[in-house]
């Protein structure tokens, strides 16, 4: 079990929008581990170039344990007006262009992790992101690497009471925050949908905001069932509790599952 940490630069303004918030289009200080995915993806789709580009974002979402980013340096957010072309053909004095809201955001480095199973992958991917031109949230949103990619040891079971992380925890009303700043956001884990479903979760990203200006924080957090990884020279991330189901939770999914298909 492996690493990928490295560095961003964003070259302009980026925006990664917030599902379902289509007329004013927020967007998300960091990176959502869904962005961060898609980033992975596409750079190793460009580079090798010889699948469909969603067989790429398989290979990878089967292959990752989990994946996040943080910021490195102060973020500021604001809000523009944005026109879009809504009719290519019109009418002399009718209106062929929409105005929209839209947020963009401005920080001058964040971090990328994700930790992988294979090791193969890993590398395949760190030579893609070397070699390939990549973006964060859409295309309009260019970003360059500002470090070298780390390939670092990941340790799990981590046993302590308490840990520290700078990166986004996904946050339940069971999640014990002892020390820190942060904010909750609803973001995808993936890209893909499981079956019907693809639910947003909340995570808390930790950041203090000042004067308008979000700034970098930490959060500590006391481990009850949360899974721990510890990346060498990186720190504690976090990732969803462990759900573990009984017997009698599975028999009655297993029943239910029967009721349905005899209803069909």
């Amino acid at each position: 079990m492996k690493a990928l940490v490295f560095d961003i630069r964003v070259n302009s303004l980026y925006s990664i929008r917030i599902p379902f918030t289509w007329q004013s289009s927020l967007t998300y200080p960091v990176l959502p581990p869904s962005a961060v995915i898609g980033m992975l993806a596409n750079a190793l789709q460009r580079y090798k170039n010889n699948k469909h580009p969603l067989e790429y974002l398989d290979l990878i979402e089967n292959d990752l344990l989990w994946a996040g980013s943080r910021l490195l340096t102060p973020c500021v957010i604001k809000s523009y007006t944005t026109s879009a072309i809504v009719k290519w053909e019109y009418k002399l004095g009718g209106k062929f262009t929409n105005a929209l809201g839209r947020q963009y955001a401005y920080s001058k480095k964040l971090q990328i992790a994700a930790i992988f199973k294979n090791d193969t992958l890993l590398n395949d991917i760190a030579e893609a992101l070397k070699a390939s031109p990549l973006t964060c949230g859409d295309s309009e949103s260019p970003i360059s690497l500002d470090s070298e990619v780390s390939i670092k040891d990941v340790a799990e079971d981590i046993k302590d009471e308490s840990i520290q992380t700078k990166y986004p925890v996904p946050f339940t009303k069971d999640t014990k925050i002892e020390d820190g700043n942060g904010q909750v956001y609803l973001m995808h884990e993936r890209c893909k949908k499981s079956g019907n479903n693809f639910p947003l979760v909340s995570y808390m990203v930790p950041m203090r905001e000042e004067s308008k200006i979000i700034y970098p924080s930490t959060i500590t957090i006391r481990v009850s069932n949360e899974k721990v990884f510890r990346i060498e020279e990186t720190g504690d991330v976090v990732a969803k509790p462990t759900i573990i189901e009984s017997e009698d939770a599975k028999d009655q999914r297993r029943k239910g599952k029967k009721r349905k298909d005899a209803k069909r």
